[in-house]
């Protein structure tokens, strides 16, 4: 078990997917301050590797991998490079997601549903597969945090295929959470608000007032910084989460609520 004194992921391996920018590069930096040994996951090789260096100039421990996730084979080899680096499998941030262009359900189009649900929902899924099974071969236990959205907690006018892939994430999570707690391995999710993130910024560019009308609806009137996101996967990954599960957390200033 950690100790208040010491850091929150310490001698931790840990799988990062989505981390060459956003809130995966944020949590890969986090994770490694705290101690971790972070392998990072994601399609872009330079942003991978910008992030790398940056943790390894900082004394941290850092690797990566280009994968497609939405891919079996590329899940499973991200993992196998994990294992290959480090030894074995500890924890894993599942955090790699697409999002799409703000239109009625009506309106959208079918090749980005096809695209949401392969990389959200699907991607996820070959991560967790692959995940779990090497958790039990290699560390005999582990931790999975999966990133959904408030958008999967109600309605999400605009986003309706987003919104369906990330609800989809929670009913993997809480499903994994009851198969594999009696093996030791816990299986939580966060669900963010509005986070300053790339596609945030796109929803900017097409609608300037779209941050200030959210954050009117939002308890602590303001967006979160992508490290406050990282914050929460930190926790729930650490021991000091030893006895949750199966939860779906909003990190949302109150949005939810």
């Amino acid at each position: 078990m950690a100790t208040m004194a010491g850091q929150l992921l310490a001698g931790k391996i840990v799988m990062i997917t989505g981390a060459g920018r956003g809130i995966g590069a944020e949590a890969a930096r986090l994770f490694a301050e705290q101690g971790a040994s972070v392998m990072l996951v994601a399609r872009t090789e330079s942003e991978l590797s910008k992030v790398s260096d940056e943790i390894t100039m900082s004394g941290g421990e850092a690797a990566y991998v280009t994968a497609d996730l939405s891919y079996a084979s590329s899940a499973e080899e991200a993992v196998k490079a994990t294992v290959e680096r480090f030894g074995r499998l500890d924890a894993a941030f599942n955090n790699a997601g697409l999002g799409v262009t703000v239109s009625p359900l009506a309106d959208e189009r079918e090749e980005d549903f096809d695209l949401i649900q392969s990389v959200n929902y699907k991607g996820v899924w070959l991560c967790m597969k692959a995940q779990i099974k090497t958790m039990l071969e290699t560390a005999g236990s582990g931790s999975i945090v999966n990133t959904s959205s408030v958008g999967s907690l109600k309605g999400n006018p605009g986003l309706g295929a987003y919104g369906a892939s990330k609800r989809a994430v929670n009913s993997l999570t809480q499903t994994a959470a009851v198969e594999y707690g009696p093996a030791g391995i816990r299986v939580n999710a966060i669900a963010p608000g509005t986070t300053m993130t790339d596609m945030i910024q796109q929803w900017v560019s097409i609608n300037p007032e779209i941050i200030e009308q959210i954050s009117s609806k939002t308890p602590l009137r303001r967006p979160a910084e992508p490290v406050e996101i990282a914050n929460a996967a930190a926790w729930l990954l650490s021991d000091y989460a030893s006895f949750v599960t199966g939860v779906v957390l909003p990190v949302d200033g109150g949005l939810s609520v």
